[in-house]
This record gives structure tokens, C-alpha cells and sequence, in this order.
């Protein structure tokens, strides 16, 4: 593979070139990033980008044959909420292909035209929508290697094969995906920051340790802006593709539509859970949260709490028999009581589990945590209740759903909610020898958490939605 030193390395890596590549893009791009689903600063204007790295994977300044670079760019956005600490700009990971003109099936992947700068008189366009440079991806990935900044890696003893048809996933959200001939998918992280991707780490180590509960990372790619002594970048993903599998909360709107009993699966995705609780805690540190940690997390609880009242109205009659809650664990705390902390998934819910057919066979994806918060903090130990609290509450979820299409179910919903959130611990306790429900000043400390942040949520984007974390906010509240 060719080497930092090759001139297809870097289209911008000399001073003057990055700048005057950047320059002519950034009309462009001031246009379409804030667009697209990924983009995480919307509602502030883009005055600017900043060059992190720009790699051309494929020659972009001439010829017919389509060209393709990577950018890393940071996107500045004044006026932030935080005017006295603002945020650093985030790091944006952007696939751009360049050719003389797009066919028509490339037509909506439109980015634009340059209209100075090395890529003048070109067409600039989404590049995961052409098969030819999204095989590229793949093509590099079977062939570790660096270029210029960036890194490809693949896990020892796996084979990849080649020629596998590229299609992007039309379902964007933080991240864009695409499926390589229903064999691999592969995840680009679009929001980059320093630090291991725990959507890497832990897949990994879960693998290497032995589980089959989650895809195995089969490849992967980085960057190291600054050289090697700076902390990588993950860029992106390759795992095994699971074809034939629905996700948790599929199966769970369908079992809730024909009035069928979940809870076997509910039982069995339980036990899926603790397996890979344990295996984390086997493979990675544990630590032991004690008073000063858990007056931290009530903190933040707590912070969290006031946000959330300050901007939805319905939350204020609730805020002081909420604040107990979160109160309840720092005072334990000052008892001397301790939890263990670990790695855990982070941001589980049912979406986050696949089920094969009838076998009530589950398997864990997307182990990024949080993406809005910082990678130092998705990869900090934490009780392994917050990962449980996050599939309760998606029983919850699927079961008020199904009561806004049906009313006059919503108490069979309610049942049916409470049945699976039942069999899901059982589940757990049955795998792991620790019941959840034991710990229930912690878990309901988390659950009232999660749902104080999907308050927030259903207020800002789906306020239609607002009353299903408020019927779980009124029965935290009197429990």
C-alpha cells in the first residue's frame, strides 16, 4: 500500500494545497453538511471549516475515471449555548468523489462545484453513493496498510473477500453505513474525536474474549493527524453483516400488534445481556464506585434534572420528588455503600438487539454509547443498571406506542410492558446470579434518568410523543 511519502497520499497536505482545497469546498460544504442527518450542530449557522487532513484515496484533479477523497474538517459554529467555555469544533469525516460530470443515477448525491482551487471545473458528490469508490473502502480494508494519516487495519486470520457489491443503507442516523454483498457492513463514524471508538474496543474485546453475542470487527481504519504520537481517530468499522434478523423493537411492536407473548424472547435477551456483562467485566478493568463517584453521578443527575425542567414545563410539578431519587444514591453513598463498575454498552435499547428467526437468539450491536457525549466519558466504567435501565425503558417505550395506535389497549400494553420488564431480569439474574430489581435505589435512579432525558428529546423533535417519558416521569415519581 502506498505510504505517507506517495503524491496520491495527500492532495492537501502542503500548506498552500490545503488551503486553497479548503477554500473552494467551503461553500459548498457550508451548504450541504449542515443537511444531513449526521450533522450534530444544527441550529447554528457554519461561519467556517478548519483542515485536519485530506487524503485522496483515488486521483481527484483529472481524468474521466471518478476520483475520491477523504476530509477530516473541523466545522465552526459561533454561538453556541456556552458562550463563556464553548465546545472545540467537532470533527467532521467526509467521502467526497470528484468526476467531470455525474451520471444520472448519481444526481442526488450532488455536493457541487468548485469554482477555483485544484478541483475547479469538477463535480463534487456524496461518495458512498457510488459502488465504485464505496469499494474502494472495502479494497483498502483488505489490505492493511497506511496512507498518509490514515491507518487500515484488519484482525489477524480473517479473510475478506473480494468483489462483494457495495450498498449504503438508507437509514442514516449519527453514522453512515453500508452492507457489501450481505457478507460485512461497514460503519463510518461521521462526528471524530481523539480517543479509541468504544464501537471498536469493545466488539473487539468481546470477540477476542471469546463471545458470540456480537458481530466481530473483521477490519478497520483510523487517523493520526498529528503522527503518531497523537491518540487515533476511528474512522470506521467492519463487522459481519447479519442478514434475516430483526432488531428488539421490531419483534416487540409485532408481538404487542397480534397480542402474542414476548416473553420468552424478553427472558432469553436478558440473558444475552448479562453474558455480555460478563465477559466485559472479565476482559476489561472493574472498579468500585464509592461516595464520592456516586455523589458525582447524582450530580449529574440532578444537573441533568434542572436542564430538562427548565425547558419542559410538565416536569417541574415532579422536579422534588425526582431530585430524591437521584439523592437517594449519593446518600447511600455517605452509608458507605459501593457498586462495581465496568464497561458497558451505553445507550442500550431494543434497537440495539438483533434476533435471528424464532430462536430467540440475540446478538448486541452499536456499542458507540452516547454519541453527543465525549469518548473519554462513553468509555468511563459505569453500573451495568444503566444498560438495563435502557431496555425497561424501551418496554415502556414499544408498550405506550402501541396504546397511542390502540387506546383502548393501553392497559393490556401496560401489562404486557411490565410482564417482559419482569422477564428481562429474571433473564439476567438467571445468567448473571445478580438480580437487578436488588439493586433498586441505583435502578431507579437510571431509569428516572433515561426518562428525563427522552422528556427533553420528545419536547425538541416529536412533542407528540411528549406524554410517553411523562407517564413513566409520574410513576417514578410516586413509586
Amino acid at each position: 500500500m502506498s505510504d505517507s511519502s506517495s503524491p496520491r497520499a495527500a492532495v492537501a497536505t502542503r500548506e498552500s494545497g490545503g488551503a486553497a482545497l479548503l477554500r473552494s469546498l467551503t461553500p459548498l460544504l457550508t451548504e450541504w453538511l449542515p443537511r444531513q442527518r449526521w450533522f450534530a450542530g444544527k441550529g447554528r449557522p457554519v461561519s467556517g471549516f478548519a483542515l485536519v487532513a485530506a487524503t485522496e484515496l483515488l486521483p481527484c484533479t483529472s481524468g474521466a475515471a471518478p476520483g475520491l477523497l477523504h476530509l477530516l474538517v473541523r466545522a465552526q459554529q459561533p454561538g453556541g449555548p456556552d458562550q463563556a467555555h464553548p465546545a472545540p469544533a467537532d470533527c467532521y469525516q467526509l467521502l467526497l468523489g470528484v468526476r467531470p460530470a455525474l451520471p444520472p443515477p448519481l444526481a442526488g448525491s450532488l455536493i457541487g462545484h468548485p469554482e477555483d482551487g485544484p478541483l475547479r471545473g469538477r463535480t463534487v458528490y456524496e461518495a458512498l453513493h457510488d459502488p465504485r469508490l464505496a469499494a474502494v473502502l472495502l479494497e483498502r480494508l483488505r489490505s492493511p496498510g497506511r496512507l498518509g494519516p490514515l491507518l487500515f487495519q484488519r484482525e489477524r486470520g480473517t479473510v475478506i473477500p473480494t468483489g462483494l457489491p457495495p450498498r449504503p443503507l438508507s437509514v442514516e442516523q449519527s453514522n453512515s453505513s453500508v452492507v457489501y454483498g450481505d457478507r460485512y457492513i461497514l460503519k463510518l463514524f461521521r462526528r471524530v474525536s481523539p480517543g479509541v471508538n468504544p464501537d471498536l474496543e469493545l466488539p473487539l474485546a468481546l470477540a477476542r474474549a471469546g463471545s458470540d453475542r456480537v458481530p466481530a470487527p473483521a477490519a478497520w481504519f483510523e487517523a493520526r493527524p498529528g503522527g503518531e504520537g497523537d491518540d487515533p481517530m476511528t474512522l470506521g468499522v467492519l463487522q459481519p453483516f447479519l442478514p434475516g434478523t430483526s432488531d428488539g423493537w421490531q419483534l416487540a411492536l409485532r408481538s404487542l400488534a397480534a397480542h402474542g407473548d414476548f416473553s420468552g424472547a424478553a427472558r432469553a435477551l436478558g440473558q444475552a445481556i448479562a453474558e455480555v456483562h460478563t465477559t466485559l467485566a472479565q476482559a476489561l478493568p472493574v472498579i468500585a464506585l464509592r461516595r464520592r463517584q456516586l455523589e458525582f453521578i447524582a450530580s449529574g443527575m440532578n444537573e441533568r434534572l434542572e436542564a430538562a425542567a427548565a425547558s419542559v414545563p410538565a416536569l417541574r410539578p415532579y422536579s422534588g420528588r425526582l431530585h430524591a431519587v437521584f439523592d437517594a444514591v449519593a446518600e447511600l453513598g455517605r452509608t458507605g455503600r459501593s457498586w462495581p463498575a465496568q464497561r458497558i454498552h451505553g445507550d442500550l435499547h431494543l434497537g440495539q438487539a438483533l434476533c435471528a428467526g424464532e430462536t430467540d437468539r440475540w446478538s448486541i450491536i452499536d456499542f458507540e454509547g452516547e454519541p453527543a457525549r465525549p469518548i473519554a466519558e462513553r468509555r468511563r466504567p459505569q453500573p451495568v443498571v444503566r444498560d438495563i435501565a435502557g431496555i425497561l425503558r424501551s418496554f415502556d417505550y414499544a408498550a405506550c406506542q402501541h396504546a397511542r395506535v390502540s387506546p383502548d389497549e393501553a392497559g393490556w400494553a401496560r401489562r404486557w410492558a411490565e410482564r417482559n420488564r419482569d422477564a428481562y431480569c429474571s433473564g439476567y439474574a438467571d445468567a448473571s446470579g445478580s438480580d437487578p430489581r436488588d439493586e433498586d435505589v441505583l435502578l431507579r435512579a437510571y431509569e428516572t434518568d433515561k426518562a428525563v432525558y427522552e422528556v427533553l428529546y420528545e419536547a425538541r423533535h416529536r412533542p407528540a410523543w411528549l406524554a410517553i417519558p411523562m407517564s413513566a416521569i409520574h410513576r417514578l415519581a410516586d413509586a
